[in-house]
C-alpha cells in the first residue's frame, strides 16, 4: 500500500504540471460538450482527436482522452433529463425518472444527483482501478505469448457472443475487423497481402482512419440523411439546482450501490457501462419502498444508473492497463493511442513506465473535480448547446473527419479511403452490423497475430502449447464456455417457452 501511494504521489507530481492540468481540463471539457450533443459520443470525439495527439506528449495526450472519455458520461445526463435524447447509450435509463422530474420543474435536482453521483462513481472507480491494476498487473507477469494470444481471442470472442442483437451479425462484424487488419505487409515473410498492388495499402490501414469512418463518419451520415428531423423542446432549469435533504438521502445509497456494481461490471469486455445503468435501474426499483414512482420522477431513478455508468469507466481501463486488453471501442481507441506512442499496456508498463500510467490516474481523480466544478454551475450553459441545427452539427462532423484523415499522412488516397469506409460502416449501422466488434477486432487482431507466431515459433509449430499450462488451459476451456453456454441457454428458453405456449394451448378455453 505505502508503494501504490508513494506512486501515486509521484503521478499527482506529473498531473499537476500547468500543461498537463490543461490538457486535463480540456479533456473534460470537450468530454461534457461531447456528451451534451445527442448522438456524438467519446468513441467519435476521440477518434477524432487523435491525429491531432500525435505531437503531443504521450502523458498529455492520454490525459487528453482519458478526460474525454469519462468526461462524456457526465454530460449525457443534460439531454436524457431536458429532451429526453440520450447523447450515450447508458444515459438512456436516466431519461424514464430524469425527464419526468424536468417536467414537474426538478430538473435541477436531477442534473444535481446526476453531477454529484457521477462524481462519486468517478472516485470510486478510480480508487478501484489504483488498488486493482497493480495487482492484477503482478499476476499478469505470469502471462506468455500463449496466454496473451488466447486473453485476446476470448476478448473478441465474448464481445462476438455477448453483444446485443444477432450474434451472426456481431460474428461478421468481428472478421470484418480481423480481415482489415491483415492489410498490408506480412511482419515475417515481408511478403505483400490484400494490398492489391496498390503502394498505399503496403504499410496496412491506419487504425485512425478506420475508427473515424466506422465510428464518426456513419453516426453523421443517419443523422444528415434523415428527412424533418426535429429537436424535442427542452425542458427549462425552474428553481433552485440544489438538492433538498430529502433527495440527498434518497440518493446516498443509490451512489454507492451504483458506484459498485458500476466498476464491477466495466471490467467485463463490452459490457461495461451500458449494463451498468440498467441493472443499476432494476436493483433500485427492487430495493425502494416505493417502487411504484419509478418512471414517474424517482430521484433515486437518476441517481443509480447516472452513478453506474459512470464507475464504469475507471472498470473499463483495468483491463486496459494491467492485460493491454480493450473492452470497447473507446478502449480500444486508447490501446491504439498507446501504441502510436510505441507503448504496449499491460503489466511490464507498470515495470518500464510507471510515471505515464499513475500520473494517469492521478489526472482522473483531478477530472472529476474538474467535472464537478463544470457540472454543476454551467449546466444551463451546456443545455444551450441542444439548439445547434442538426445540419450544422454533423456537418462540422465530417468537415473534421475529412481533414483528420488528410492530416494522417497528407495524402487524397486516405480521404478516399475514409469516405469508403465510412459508407460501408454507415450500410453497417443501417443494417444493425454493431461496430464495437469490428474496431476491436481492428485494433486485436495484429497483436493476436503476433502472439500466436511467437507462441508456435518457440514450441515449433506444436499446438500443445495452448493447453500445457494451467492458465493457457483456463483460458481456452473458458473460451469455449462462452461459446457454448449463451446458444445453449437460448435454446432451453425457446423450449420452455414453447412448451408453456403447448401447456396452455391444451388447457380448456385455453385455445381461442
Amino acid at each position: 500500500m505505502a508503494d501504490i501511494l508513494s506512486r501515486l504521489a509521484e503521478g499527482f507530481g506529473e498531473a499537476f504540471t500547468v500543461a498537463n492540468l490543461i490538457f486535463a481540463f480540456f479533456g473534460v471539457l470537450i468530454g461534457t460538450l461531447v456528451g451534451v450533443l445527442p448522438g456524438i459520443g467519446p468513441v467519435t470525439a476521440i477518434a477524432l482527436l487523435i491525429p491531432l495527439s500525435f505531437g503531443l506528449d504521450p502523458v498529455s495526450g492520454l490525459i487528453l482522452l482519458s478526460g474525454i472519455y469519462y468526461g462524456s458520461m457526465y454530460g449525457g445526463s443534460t439531454t436524457s433529463i431536458l429532451i429526453r435524447a440520450p447523447g450515450e447509450v447508458a444515459s438512456v435509463v436516466t431519461t424514464l425518472d430524469g425527464y419526468e422530474m424536468a417536467k414537474q420543474g426538478r430538473a435541477g435536482p436531477a442534473l444535481s444527483t446526476a453531477a454529484i453521483g457521477s462524481f462519486v462513481a468517478g472516485t470510486f472507480s478510480t480508487l478501484g482501478l489504483m488498488l486493482l491494476a497493480p495487482a492484477l498487473a503482478s499476476v499478469a507477469i505470469a502471462f506468455g505469448s500463449a496466454e496473451y494470444f488466447l486473453l485476446m481471442l476470448l476478448a473478441l470472442v465474448m464481445v462476438s457472443n455477448l453483444t446485443t442483437g444477432s450474434q451472426l451479425k456481431a460474428l461478421i462484424a468481428t472478421l470484418f475487423g480481423l480481415s482489415v487488419a491483415m492489410v498490408g505487409i506480412d511482419p515475417q515473410t515481408s511478403v505483400q497481402r490484400f494490398t492489391f498492388g496498390v503502394p498505399y495499402l503496403s504499410d496496412g490501414i491506419d487504425f485512425a482512419l478506420m475508427a473515424i469512418a466506422l465510428l464518426a463518419l456513419p453516426e453523421a451520415f443517419t443523422n444528415m440523411a434523415a428527412r424533418g428531423t426535429s429537436h424535442l423542446d427542452a425542458q427549462r432549469i425552474q428553481g433552485s439546482i440544489w438538492m433538498t435533504r430529502e433527495d440527498w438521502r434518497r440518493s446516498a445509497g443509490p451512489y454507492w450501490r451504483g458506484s459498485i456494481l458500476g466498476f464491477l461490471i466495466g471490467v467485463l469486455p463490452d459490457i461495461g457501462p451500458s449494463l451498468a445503468s440498467f441493472l443499476s435501474y432494476g436493483l433500485e426499483k427492487r430495493l425502494s419502498k416505493h417502487p411504484e414512482q419509478f418512471g414517474r420522477g424517482a430521484i433515486e431513478g437518476v441517481a443509480g444508473p447516472e452513478t453506474a455508468n459512470n464507475a464504469g469507466v475507471g472498470g473499463a481501463m483495468v483491463p486496459l492497463f494491467t492485460l493491454g486488453i480493450p473492452g470497447s471501442a473507446t478502449t480500444a481507441l486508447l490501446l491504439f493511442v498507446f501504441m502510436m506512442y510505441g507503448l504496449q499496456p499491460g503489466p511490464q508498463l507498470f515495470d518500464t513506465n510507471p510515471e505515464l500510467i499513475w500520473a494517469i490516474i492521478a489526472s482522473m481523480y483531478i477530472g472529476n473535480v474538474m467535472l464537478l466544478v463544470l457540472n454543476l454551475p454551467l449546466v444551463g450553459l451546456f443545455a444551450q448547446l441542444l439548439k445547434t441545427p442538426p445540419a450544422m452539427l454533423y456537418s462540422g462532423v465530417i468537415a473534421f473527419s475529412v481533414l483528420g484523415a488528410y492530416a494522417l499522412n497528407f495524402n487524397v488516397f486516405d480521404m478516399l479511403m475514409l469516405l469508403g469506409f465510412g459508407l460501408v460502416g454507415y450500410l453497417m449501422q443501417r443494417y444493425d452490423f454493431p461496430m464495437a466488434p469490428a474496431v476491436l477486432a481492428l485494433v486485436l487482431g495484429i497483436l493476436a497475430e503476433q502472439h500466436l507466431r511467437r507462441a508456435l515459433s518457440v514450441a515449433n509449430g506444436d499446438l500443445m502449447t495452448f493447453v500445457e499450462r494451467p492458465i493457457s488451459l483456463a483460458l481456452l476451456i473458458f473460451i469455449v464456455l462462452v461459446l457454448i453456454l449463451p446458444p445453449a441457454i437460448r435454446l432451453l428458453r425457446a423450449r420452455q417457452a414453447a412448451r408453456h405456449r403447448g401447456v396452455v394451448q391444451n388447457k380448456p378455453g385455453g385455445q381461442r
